[in-house]
This record gives structure tokens, C-alpha cells and sequence, in this order.
């Protein structure tokens, strides 16, 4: 899908991933479970592009629905990986801040968990999914690939999640900071993911006041579909969704 002049949006396993194009050059923002390698090869091709011309990959945080696609295609292609500096530790997995088996466990009989749960372990959810091999970006500085997407610091969901905002396309690639959708909830447009996926929902809640001042009028969310509109309104109806349940 074109949400913006060369802004593209596409779906792997229940997670979203974008391309970014520039002339014959393009960015991959991150990239679906390991077993989604696929999906975004043929997403490049429907582009009418070649894996060569995929120059750097983006990761808005290493969580293995957005890193582990990611992951293949740099050890497949030898594209560069990014992400902001403050989640590269989280990346090389230094630490790893994600569901645990024993969280997700607690969580079965919740709306659509084992239907989900097994969807993500066909796609690789179990697999490792780090990468020593990963360049640090540095928050608010337009980043030398095609697109020149800007890092912002949304810390929260991970303690070093990174959104990628496109000014003059008017978008921001939200990864899991701010969702509109996911099969495990019943709200339909900007939310913030179930608690149990987040690892400081109050800084959560500090980076949607970073997303809302962004200039721009589309969200490319981590899962759900893309959202055109007012930043600030998108913003403050994922707040709406996480009053009462901390």
C-alpha cells in the first residue's frame, strides 16, 4: 500500500513493515519475524526493485516480530542495520526486554492469544534474533539513507524503541510506540499495545507527547492499519486506551 510519495506500507506475520524509496534506492524499516524473509523479498520486487537496492534496514526496536526478518535479510543481502543508539545493547542482545514464555503463559486465555501465539511461532518467534553487526542513529538527525528518515527517541515499549519520522512526506514510521490495531485487541485505530507486551507504559505515554508534536499527518504503525489524520488526535486517543488498565 502507498500511504505517501514513496512511503509503502506492507504486512508479514500480524506485524507491518515499510519501504522507503528514493530514486532506484530504498530503505527497509524493520522486517517481520525470521521466517517473513520472504514476504519482504516480494514485497521489494512488487516495487519493481531488486534486494540490491534495498541500501540500509531500520529497526524501530529489537523485538523479534520487527528485528528477526530484519535480522535474515542483513545476513542474506549484507544490507546495513540501524537503530536508535539508545536500543543497539537491546539489539546485540546485551539484555532482552520482550514477552517471556512465562508472561505469555499467564496470558493464554486472553481474546485470540492461541491462535496468535501460533501463527508467530510457525513465522520464528523463538528464534534468536540478535545482531552484533548494528550502526547506532542518532535521535533528531536525518539519516544519510533513501528517505532521510529522522530518528526520534520513543522510549517505553523498549527502553530505546526508536520512531522514524519522513517530514516532507508528513509520516512517522511508529513501530510499536503507537499501534492502531493487533489481533489481540478489540480497539480499532491509535492505541497503545496490551500491557503485557510494554516495558514502561509510563514513558509510553511520555513518547506520545513527542509523537503528537511531530508535523506530519500518517502513522505507519507496527501492527494495524495506517492511520491518516491529525498526529496530536491520534495521540491522545492511544492515551485514552491505556487509562484505567496500569
Amino acid at each position: 500500500m502507498q500511504v505517501a510519495d514513496e512511503v509503502f506500507a506492507f504486512t508479514a506475520t500480524d506485524v507491518n513493515f515499510a519501504l522507503l524509496r528514493d530514486g532506484d534506492d530504498l530503505t527497509l524499516v524493520d522486517g517481520g519475524y525470521p521466517g517473513d524473509l520472504a514476504r519482504v523479498e516480494a514485497a521489494v520486487r512488487s516495487l519493481g526493485h531488486s534486494p540490491e537496492d534495498v541500501r540500509a534496514i531500520l529497526v524501530t526496536h529489537a523485538h523479534v516480530d520487527h528485528l528477526g526478518g530484519a535480522r535474515r535479510w542483513h545476513e542474506v543481502h549484507g544490507t546495513p542495520l540501524l537503530t536508535g543508539r539508545d536500543e543497539v545493547a537491546h539489539v546485540r542482545r546485551d539484555y532482552l526486554e520482550q514477552l517471556t514464555p512465562g508472561r505469555l503463559v499467564a496470558n493464554l486465555t486472553h481474546r485470540g492469544m492461541l491462535g496468535w501465539t501460533s501463527r508467530i511461532v510457525r513465522a520464528g518467534a523463538l528464534r534468536d534474533a540478535g545482531v552484533r553487526d548494528v550502526q547506532p542513529a542518532a535521535d533528531g538527525v536525518p539519516l544519510d539513507v533513501p528517505g532521510r528518515p529522522v530518528p526520534v527517541a520513543t522510549p517505553g515499549h523498549t527502553s530505546g524503541h526508536t520512531a522514524y519520522h519522513l517530514p516532507d512526506a508528513g509520516v512517522v514510521v511508529t513501530g510499536d510506540a503507537l499501534v492502531t490495531g493487533h489481533t489481540l485487541s478489540r480497539d480499532i485505530g491509535p492505541q497503545l499495545l496490551p500491557a503485557f507486551f510494554n516495558h514502561d507504559e509510563s514513558a509510553m505515554l511520555t513518547a506520545l507527547d513527542v509523537l503528537g508534536g511531530l508535523d506530519g499527518d500518517c502513522i505507519l504503525p507496527g501492527h494495524g492499519r495506517p492511520w491518516h489524520g491529525s498526529l496530536r488526535e491520534a495521540a491522545d486517543r492511544a492515551r485514552a486506551t491505556a487509562t484505567g488498565r496500569r
